[in-house]
């Protein structure tokens, strides 16, 4: 769709400089953001990408939403659905006037019609399609939609700005959207790729009465303009904040803290804890369709040398075997035996056992996340080491998002994620995802979880999932990290968030 060159490469300054000076002016209240790279997509439903989260959740808008406590409330609902029983039936109440950016009003025709082809398109959608009965228009404001047995994460999944379900007018629904069309506070002004997306304040929003709270409550259009500027490398991003180019700057080097915390112009944002980088498994095709192959790359790893390579600093990172942490209501003890072990021995003994034959280990990954690299570095050499043959494969962030939806390109790939309220919400879990772990006893234990309401029981069947995971190596979390961020001196109404939004936001 769009060119995928990176952008800053080899003088980073001087190429910044000449960037920034090829931008149109800018008006009187714009807040400027770097960020990692270009968003391949404007249209969320088929992207699991972070960058394409943080940048359409400006101009497109779902039901629903997460306030600062990561507890669901209405968006473009008027409230929280009126749930059967049964647990089976939701009624939805739309809000009124709800104007899309074409000028069109937004009815319960356009929001059904776009979570059906959130069912059939989005990676998270596709994953509980088989328990949607029926989508249906119901009154002019009102949407209801039928399951087939009770799903407790569906409120979570509606709320989701991550392959998410987003609303678009019925007219321009189709398997891909040329034009994408939303609610937002801001719409598209002019976008040149690798250089810079403008986003203009939409003067037919209606922003909800609550307070801002979160991703909840009032969205006040306070920038005339959000311009998000892609920027590859992490130290041209530090440069550029510090120099006073940019008011925000996202996923900065754990390193360069004490460079933005001694400016006068910065100041750090350090969100923790953050969340988790993970190997994300190639389950479809290739050597890690072999279980004892997974359970050698399991054993090898040295979890402790790779994240103090990635990060440098106990401050920002923690070598923590549950899926989630101390403190949350998801954290258990259950297979973590597996975790951690730095066994080149047990993982030679494993490959044996295999019989493997040097065939190549293809790990994907990307220099724009600093800290993806630089754990695969230190990965591929203990896994040599352990008698494997390693084939690194170094592209830029959008190239790696291509390439891993193709299961034959791939092994395996670092990524990360947020902590997030709901488990089922990472897609990792899913037969359905691009990476596609299944085996008939996850599948069981899955499906009973995300039926299940009662909090004590869906813990214990969570306890169980995890256990799983260890032993089958559905994937591998490598342990748990804090996410610096920066902005400029004075920016105000940007809440620490993995997910930065800029509504709210001032310079002063």
């Amino acid at each position: 769709m769009r060119s995928k060159s990176t952008f800053l490469r080899g003088s980073a300054a001087l190429l910044l400089i000449a960037t920034l000076s090829a931008v149109p002016a800018y008006s009187q209240k714009v807040v400027t953001v770097a960020v990692v790279g270009e968003a391949d997509t404007f249209d969320p439903m088929v992207s699991t990408k972070d960058i394409v989260s943080q940048v359409t959740q400006h101009f497109v808008e779902t039901l629903y939403t997460f306030d600062g406590s990561w507890n669901v409330a209405p968006l473009l609902a008027a409230e929280m659905p009126d749930i059967s029983a049964g647990g089976t039936v939701y009624r939805i109440p739309l809000r009124e006037g709800i104007m899309f950016h074409d000028g069109s009003m937004m009815d319960s025709g356009d929001v059904a019609a776009s979570i059906m082809r959130w069912l059939e398109v989005a990676s998270r959608g596709k994953g509980i399609a088989d328990r949607v009965t029926s989508v249906e228009a119901t009154g002019p404001l009102e949407v209801t939609i039928t399951l087939s047995s009770p799903h407790s994460p569906l409120l979570s999944l509606l709320a989701f700005s991550n392959s998410a379900a987003v609303v678009y007018p019925e007219e321009i629904i189709g398997e891909t959207i040329d034009e994408v069309i939303g609610t937002g506070p801001y719409r598209i002004g002019e976008h040149v790729p690798d250089l810079y997306l403008q986003l203009l304040r939409f003067d037919g929003y209606v922003s909800r009465s609550e307070p801002s709270d979160g991703h909840a409550g009032a969205r006040k259009q306070i920038p005339d303009e959000i311009r998000f500027i892609p920027v590859a490398d992490p130290n041209t991003r530090v440069e550029g904040l510090v120099s006073g180019q940019f008011d925000f700057a996202d996923a900065l080097p754990a390193e360069s803290y004490s460079r933005i915390e001694g400016s006068d112009i910065a100041e750090p944002l350090l969100l923790q804890p953050f969340g988790w980088p993970v190997w994300a498994i190639n389950h479809k095709a290739g050597l890690l369709t072999d279980q004892k192959v997974r359970l050698a790359l399991q054993a090898a790893l040295p979890i402790d040398d790779m994240l103090f390579a990635a990060f440098g600093d106990e401050r920002f990172f923690l070598v923590d075997a549950p899926l989630f942490p101390s403190g949350w209501v998801w954290n258990n003890d259950a297979g973590v035996e597996y975790y951690n072990q730095n066994d080149p021995e047990a993982a030679r003994a494993l490959l044996d056992e295999a019989g493997y034959t040097g065939q190549p280990l293809r790990i994907l990954t990307s220099r724009q996340f600093e800290f993806h690299f630089k754990m695969a570095e230190v990965a591929r050499v203990a896994l040599e080491d352990a008698g494997f043959t390693v084939q690194m494969d170094v592209v830029d962030w959008a190239t790696l998002g291509q390439r891993r939806n193709d299961p034959a390109l791939f092994d395996l790939y670092i990524t990360h994620s947020p902590f997030l309220p709901e488990p089922a919400l990472t897609s990792l879990w899913s037969v359905t995802a691009r990476t596609g772990w299944g085996n008939p006893e996850k599948e069981a234990v899955l499906a009973e979880f995300t039926a299940e309401t009662d909090l004590a029981k869906r813990r214990e069947l969570f306890a169980e999932l995890q256990r799983m995971n260890f032993e089958d190596v559905g994937f591998i979390k490598i342990g748990g990290f804090n996410a610096l961020m920066g902005q400029r001196e004075g920016l105000a109404g940007v809440p620490a968030n993995p997910w930065p939004f800029f509504w709210n936001a001032s310079v002063m």
